[in-house]
């Protein structure tokens, strides 16, 4: 028959003596073994250069980049140049048309002539 309960219950003074002992670790498949220390390291030494790769990837990207700056700021100075130099001619041409309009009205509204040059003479103050 069945036993009573409190023959299956420890005793409350009692301790126990048995210890718990850990289980043996299941030995891995080969596939999942710890690479050796040396793969490790060629490991490291792989990531490092192609970090070092990248690194030099980026700053040949910067200095692309700064010499296309330096183009362009040439290139900016070259069409400041050219138009204060379109400016000024643009201020010659304008002063040269202005002269025979201006004299065209002259002669126009108030009769006025230029000057025969045969008929200038130069005073010498120096003596």
């Amino acid at each position: 028959m069945a036993e009573p309960v409190a023959a299956t219950v420890a005793a409350p003074g009692r301790t126990r003596t048995h210890t718990r002992t850990r289980p043996r670790p299941k030995p891995r498949p080969a596939s999942k073994r710890r690479a050796p220390r040396r793969a490790r390291s060629h490991r490291a030494i792989a990531w490092i250069v192609i970090s070092a790769v990248l690194l030099a990837g980026v700053v040949f990207v910067n200095l692309a980049v700064l010499r296309l700056n330096l183009d362009l700021d040439k290139a900016n100075q070259d069409r400041t140049n050219l138009r204060a130099s379109n400016a000024s001619l643009q201020s010659q041409l304008s002063a040269a048309l202005a002269s025979p309009r201006i004299q065209a009205q002259a002669h126009r509204e108030d009769g006025l002539v230029p000057a025969d040059p045969s008929a200038i003479g130069y005073v010498d103050l120096g003596r």
